[in-house]
């Protein structure tokens, strides 16, 4: 697996084997042309984060840090090593912690990020969960973009929260779709 653009392009990532399906080159390519600028000087958030791809990806076209939530033992010691290997650990935090666990920690920094991945396990429920939560628990910046992969057999809300769906993507059997944390509503004065 290869760094597709920006100052990465081409690097190599390394896989972790087992029950961690990554994602594929075409989608990555694909998500982070739809996104484009949007990933300029960012705060990223990427959950169920395996490898780093996601996370990596947007470090490599321009954003400013990121925050991976991984945790499955071997996919923590490849995504550490990837880090590492990019030199990307003064930029990066790793969380090993379940999603929900990691989501009720991050809220308490008052931190919200610009832009989320989420690449949970296909058919448990997990992408509507954390959706939720992000929601909830106000992680998100107004005007953030948040991404989820997803099996094309789980369908996710047109509407979370602040979170309006965009627009949904389907490559083979994972479906894509991107949401957008709307602006408050602005108040007029007299």
């Amino acid at each position: 697996m290869r760094i597709i653009a920006g100052v990465f392009k081409g690097r190599r990532l390394a896989p972790v084997k087992g029950r961690i399906r990554p994602t594929a080159a075409k989608v990555r390519e694909a998500v982070f042309s739809i996104l484009g600028p949007a990933v300029n000087g960012v705060r990223v958030l990427d959950l169920f984060a395996g490898t780093g791809a996601l996370g990596i990806e947007a470090l490599s076209r321009g954003a400013a840090v990121a925050v991976f939530v991984e945790d499955h033992p071997e996919a923590l010691k490849v995504l550490r090593r990837n880090l590492e290997a990019l030199g990307l650990t003064d930029r990066t935090t790793v969380w090993p912690l379940p999603v929900t666990t990691a989501l009720k920690k991050l809220a308490g920094r008052g931190e919200p990020f610009g832009l989320a991945f989420l690449d949970p396990p296909y058919g448990g429920g997990d992408a509507a969960a954390a959706l939720i939560a992000l929601t909830s628990l106000n992680l998100l910046l107004p005007g953030a973009r948040v991404v989820v992969e997803h099996s094309r057999r789980e369908s996710l809300p047109e509407a979370c929260g602040a979170l309006t769906r965009l627009e949904v993507r389907r490559y083979g059997d994972t479906q894509v779709a991107f949401y957008l944390k709307e602006e408050p509503a602005r108040q007029e004065h007299d």
